[in-house]
């Protein structure tokens, strides 16, 4: 099982984390129904924040489970996922992904 951390970074002010957020829960059943989707979820920072917390109002982590690389890739080539990408563009600075598998 592999676990996926995307860190999403958009362009500053409300209304492109908004977008991006939008746009992700209008494909988040489309993926969970994906061969070997185990989990797909959006993710930003608590409010109110703690004081070890670290904020980036700019931030969105989607935290993802994939049954095998081939999988997670079939997903990044989806008709669904080429769409988001497009829709999304315009709101987005950068994205960082980490694909973790167990390591104990």
């Amino acid at each position: 099982m592999l676990a996926i951390i995307a860190e999403i970074r958009t362009h500053t002010g409300v209304e492109h984390r908004q977008a991006v957020l939008d746009a992700f829960q209008k494909i988040t059943p489309t993926v969970l129904a994906e061969d070997g989707c185990h989990g797909y979820e959006t993710l930003i920072d608590h409010l109110p924040a703690l004081e070890m917390q670290t904020q980036d109002q700019n931030l969105i982590v989607m935290l993802e489970k994939w049954h095998s690389t081939a999988q997670l890739e079939a997903h990044m080539q989806t008709a669904h996922m080429q769409q988001h990408f497009e829709a999304t563009k315009a709101h987005v600075v950068d994205v960082k992904i980490r694909v973790l598998e167990n390591g104990v």
